[in-house]
C-alpha cells in the first residue's frame, strides 16, 4: 500500500507563503515521479510542479519564478514552497506519486494524497 499525506495548506494574505510538505510511505522504496497538482472549484486539476522520472522539474508558467519544488529523497517527502501567492492560487492541493521502485520492481500507477486546502485572499 501507499500512503501521500500532505500538510502546509491554509489561509494567507496575496504576497504571503506556504511551504506544502507531501510524504509517501508504505510500499515506496523509489518513487517514479512526484508532483503537484491544484483544483480550484469548477475547474480542472491541473499540475503545478513535479519532479519528472529523470529528476528534473516542471512547472506550470503561471508559478514559475514564485513556487519551488524540492524532495527529500531518504525521506521520500517532496515539498513546495510557494511564495508571492495570489488569489488565483487558491486551491486544494494534491501530492501524486506516479509508479514507484520497491524490492527491485516497478509498480505502476497513479497514487494521490488527501488534498490540502490553500486560499490566498486578496
Amino acid at each position: 500500500q501507499v500512503r501521500l499525506v500532505e500538510s502546509g495548506g491554509g489561509f494567507v494574505q496575496a504576497g504571503g507563503s506556504l511551504r506544502l510538505s507531501c510524504a509517501a510511505s508504505g510500499s515506496i522504496v523509489s518513487p517514479n515521479t512526484m508532483s503537484w497538482y491544484r483544483q480550484a472549484p469548477g475547474k480542472q486539476r491541473e499540475l503545478v510542479a513535479g519532479f519528472t522520472s529523470t529528476g528534473t522539474t516542471r512547472y506550470i508558467d503561471s508559478v514559475k519564478g514564485r513556487f519551488t519544488i524540492s524532495a527529500d529523497n531518504a525521506e521520500n517527502t517532496v515539498y513546495l514552497q510557494m511564495n508571492s501567492l495570489k488569489p488565483e492560487d487558491t486551491a486544494v492541493y494534491y501530492c501524486h506519486v506516479g509508479g514507484f521502485y520497491s524490492g527491485g520492481y516497478y509498480f505502476a500507477g497513479d497514487y494521490w494524497g488527501q488534498g490540502t486546502q490553500v486560499t490566498i485572499s486578496s
